[in-house]
């Protein structure tokens, strides 16, 4: 056993758990950090990152696909497949090589290996990892999440063989099937249905809901299911998935049972928080539906003990784990902070691109909020125009009708991801349309048409 006391121990070194450690050591804390797998958890590993390496990829061939639309013409534009699941190995390499040595510069100790709660001590809370015993004071929990795997038969059968996959295969695979089955139109199933529509793969996307996008706003779910659409994405909306074959997926379909053949099928159906396994329960802390529960900072019903990232189930997106360590490393420190969940941005990186963040109108609305919604073009942009003539991009703006401050913005069109960061400090400060107005944005660029949209509200 360590002799030495850490005053924080963080289990899981993925956005919540890394970024805390900085934070912490940064603040004077000593810390260890505990990961059983690799350092930058599922964003750096198996999510984020190697997802939008493809990504772009494949909108780089997009582009090359219709050039000529602009002018730009050239014969025999190819991907190979093979060649950008290399790049991305690579990518991910470099990454999480930096965080390590990050780790390293802010001396955080880390231990490569999974750990396990073992109870609490007079000097504090008690893990194995690795054969040692360590303690700590404080104790943040960052274990993630994991793909959800509901009970429909043959479903696990398929991901043993090698036929279903999660979002963790499908970013190895050398080869890109003929047939993709998607089950789930989220943001992990319509990306990865983007990215394998580009590059030929025949793609059908079964869905459970009436719309795609999850949570998107209606209209803008709408257009992007248009879009892919056009592209010759198979959806199949209302769809219930009843068995998952060798070679083909099962589901009840507008009334009918309906067998869709694949090479392969990607399960997005969505993601579990890690909260079993490790031993919160020897200390009491509460879970619901599998999820720790936390407050706006971080804490837990249990003194001591934090935690942050998709474990807590309030908001699985990277950018939300970093925000909900640092909050909890702030508490620890006895600075006030807590994390604003009405003004976390996110991000569907298809082709064209989804952002969003604050209220939707129907949210907005069950709340007992008097609104104005109001959509404008994207093509009000000189920019957008020039560079997508033929695209059908919107800005939505989600207003209170009395004092005029904007509640949330939802929009579809190229730059929305690099744009939506500015409406969410908008939408955190609450601020007026009157007050966005008199803001100077760069000209000519996409994100303009978010003022123009402001001035469109009479």
């Amino acid at each position: 056993m360590s002799d030495k006391v850490y005053e924080l121990i963080i289990i899981g070194g993925g956005p919540a758990g890394y970024n805390a450690a900085e934070r912490a050591s940064e603040a004077g804390l000593s810390v260890l950090l505990a990961e059983g797998r690799a350092l930058g958890g599922v964003c750096l590993n198996e999510g984020c990152i190697p997802t939008k390496t493809l990504l772009y990829s494949a909108k780089i061939f997009d582009y090359a696909k219709h050039s000529a639309e602009y002018g730009v013409k050239f014969d025999g534009a190819s991907i190979d497949h093979s060649f950008v699941v290399d790049r991305k190995d690579r990518v991910v390499k470099t990454l999480t090589g930096g965080v390590a040595a990050a780790m390293r510069a802010h001396g955080v100790e880390v231990v490569s290996e999974f750990a396990e709660i073992l109870g609490r001590s007079a000097e504090g809370f008690e893990i194995a990892a690795g054969g040692k015993k360590y303690t700590g004071r404080r104790l943040l929990v960052c274990t993630g999440s994991s793909p959800a795997l509901p009970p429909i038969p043959g479903l696990r059968e398929s991901v043993a063989s090698g036929f279903g996959l999660t979002n963790r295969e499908v970013l190895g695979l050398k080869e890109a099937p003929k047939r993709l089955c998607v089950i789930g139109g989220g943001v992990i199933g319509m990306e990865m249905a983007s990215y394998f529509n580009s590059i030929g793969t025949e793609v059908t996307v079964l869905e459970m809901l009436d719309h795609i996008g999850g949570p998107t706003d209606g209209e803008i779910a709408k257009i992007l299911k248009r879009n892919y659409e056009k592209r010759g994405v198979n959806f199949m909306l209302g769809a219930k998935v009843t068995a998952v074959g060798s070679s083909s997926v099962t589901c009840e379909y507008e009334g009918k049972s309906v067998e869709v053949g694949c090479d392969k099928v990607l399960i997005a159906i969505g993601r579990r928080a890690n909260s079993a396994g490790f031993g919160l329960e020897k200390l009491g802390v509460l879970c619901e539906r599998g999820a720790v529960v936390t407050d706006g900072r971080g804490r837990t019903n249990v003194a001591g003990v934090w935690a942050a990232g998709d474990v807590n189930g309030r908001s699985m997106l990277a950018h939300t784990a970093y925000r909900e360590g640092e909050a909890a490393v702030r508490d620890m420190l006895g600075i006030r902070d807590e994390v604003d969940y009405d003004a976390i941005p996110s991000v569907i990186y298809t082709n064209p691109e989804v952002a969003s963040v604050g209220l939707t109108a129907e949210a907005a609305k069950a709340r007992g909020l008097d609104v104005i919604e109001k959509s404008v073009t994207m093509k009000m942009s000189g920019r957008y125009l020039a560079e997508n003539e033929k695209g059908d991009g919107i800005v939505k703006l989600v207003v209170g009708r009395e004092h005029r401050e904007l509640l949330g913005v939802h929009m579809i069109g190229g730059y929305a991801s690099e744009i939506i960061y500015g409406c969410a400090v908008m939408v955190a400060r609450k601020m007026r349309l009157s007050d966005i107005e008199k803001c100077v944005f760069p000209h000519p660029t996409v994100c303009e048409v978010v003022r123009e949209a402001c001035f469109s509200i009479k």
